[in-house]
């Protein structure tokens, strides 16, 4: 019996859906599920009729798949990956192939890769990105880790993943963790992206008094614009899903935001790396704040405040709030892209940043055709430190950036917080500043902790310290941090 192409672990919604991808691509799958009654109800359902064979052990999933086997696994993120991989040990052999398909936290990836090559065996962590529908006609796939694996699993992945102007949306990212990184921060810029959607949706409804179908039809023109992405166009389709009352469905749901972490990660990371990453930061923590509900109902009542109504030229501010959401975006990637800089140098990772947004304009969430712009950027300059330096992208902000101001002073006048736009405003402004007031900072610093300073007139890296009081002594601290 000839034996299947690829083995896949875990049969929840993302692994069925990947499966039945494979299937239909004409590869030979071979599943298995710690459930042996999920495997047979996939078997003889979706599967039934299909080349793809169930195994009810690991070993039985070994002995289904070719060799070098590729066995690509599906399960939570965490303890139930590690427990997995140390059971693959057992029953595959060296130089097989284990891909970890979740979205499992970067530096754990780094480290089961380090494990499984010492063992002889070659690991990948990719990234995923697309959701049940990705995953079934072709998702985002951000493979990193072995790169000796890559030439093995590239026919099955670029097979499945989405084509962007007939190119696939996957390419090798780089080793170690890189590919899980890039994956967390597309999430992270999936945050942002949200978040700022949901400000221009707060502001059109809080200050312009627009109902869910008129903000429809706005999400619906924005769509047809530089703005033009998945992310926009599904907000637009909520906004006109009616309820069984026919009333707008989005005005009955909770105000309070759910997330799995990943957000979270890539803020972390940016304050590891000490990268500004305010505008995902506020995203994180805006999902945070609209969590305590209760609190918020209570703080409410006490302060007793109403949202002041725009009384200007409402569809010329509502164009202003569409030019304050693009020039906040373009932020938001330049602020990510900064970040997958900053790690490509402190792990040694040789990133194809224009590859990485060709592997995000189909099949993600955040897929656009502003990418496509990102794209042309890096091509251009591979060395750009900041899209914001990029030609295209410097035009488009000038173009936006008084309406942005706009939009934003008008919210903090009218009492809508705008936490995303506002960062990003914030971001743009200190990064175009020649000079910030962090002399007056460095002089606090050395005041009540020696910590040092350099000087204007000095050359870099010469570091100096001032006796402020006059008793506090000559000596500096050993260490300093920029």
């Amino acid at each position: 019996m000839k034996k299947a192409d690829i083995g896949l672990i875990g049969l929840a919604v993302m692994g069925e859906n990947l499966v039945m991808n494979m299937e239909s691509k004409g590869f030979a799958v071979a599943v298995y599920n710690r459930t042996a009654e999920k495997t047979d109800a996939f078997l003889q359902g979706r599967a039934k009729g299909k080349n793809i064979v169930g195994a009810h052990s690991l070993q039985a999933l070994a002995d289904a798949v070719a060799r070098p086997r590729k066995i690509m696994m599906m399960v939570k993120a965490g303890t139930a990956v590690d427990d997995t991989l140390q059971a693959l040990f057992t029953v595959l052999e060296p130089g097989d192939i284990i891909i970890d398909g979740g979205n499992s936290h970067f530096p754990d990836t780094m480290r089961r890769v380090k494990q499984a090559e010492e063992k002889g065996f070659l690991y990948v962590g990719t990234g995923v990105s697309g959701g049940e529908e990705g995953a079934l006609n072709g998702p985002s796939l951000m493979p990193g880790g072995s790169p000796a694996a890559w030439e093995a699993i590239k026919p099955v992945f670029q097979a499945i993943c989405a084509k962007a102007d007939g190119q696939p949306c996957c390419d090798w990212v780089g080793e170690g963790g890189a590919g899980h990184f890039v994956k967390m921060v597309h999430n992270g810029i999936e945050y942002g992206d949200m978040q700022l959607i949901c400000e221009a949706y707060q502001l059109m409804r809080d200050m312009l008094g627009m109902n869910a179908e008129a903000m429809h039809a706005v999400f619906n023109a924005w769509n047809q614009t530089e703005l033009d992405s998945y992310l926009i166009g599904i907000t637009s389709d909520i906004l006109a899903y009616k309820d069984a009352d026919g009333a707008p469905l989005v005005d009955k749901i909770l105000d309070a935001a759910g997330q799995k972490g990943t957000g979270k990660w890539t803020a972390v990371a940016a304050l590891d790396a000490g990268c500004p990453l305010t505008l995902i930061s506020e995203a994180v923590y805006a999902r945070c704040l609209s969590a305590i509900k209760p609190e918020r109902v209570k703080a409410a009542q006490a302060y007793q405040r109403s949202v002041r109504p725009y009384t200007g030229d409402k569809a010329a501010f509502a164009e202003k709030i569409r030019k304050a959401l693009y020039a906040s975006k373009i932020i938001s990637y330049a602020q990510g892209y900064a970040l997958m800089r900053s790690a490509a140098d402190d792990y040694g990772w040789n990133l194809n940043y224009g590859g990485i947004a060709l592997m995000w304009r189909g099949g993600c969430i955040i897929r656009s055709a502003f990418l496509g712009r990102i794209k042309e950027a890096y091509e251009k300059e591979p060395a750009l430190t900041n899209l914001l330096l990029a030609p295209f992208f410097k035009e488009s902000i000038e173009a936006c950036e008084a309406a942005w101001r706009d939009v934003v002073a008008e919210a903090v006048r009218a009492g809508v917080p705008v936490p995303a736009m506002s960062a990003a405003l914030a971001y743009f402004d200190g990064y175009t500043c020649e000079r910030l007031p962090a002399n007056l900072l460095q002089a606090q610093r050395d005041y009540f902790g020696a910590h040092t300073y350099e000087r204007t007139d000095a050359p870099r890296g010469e570091f100096h310290h001032t006796n402020w009081t006059g008793h506090g002594g000559d000596t500096a601290a050993s260490a300093y941090s920029v």
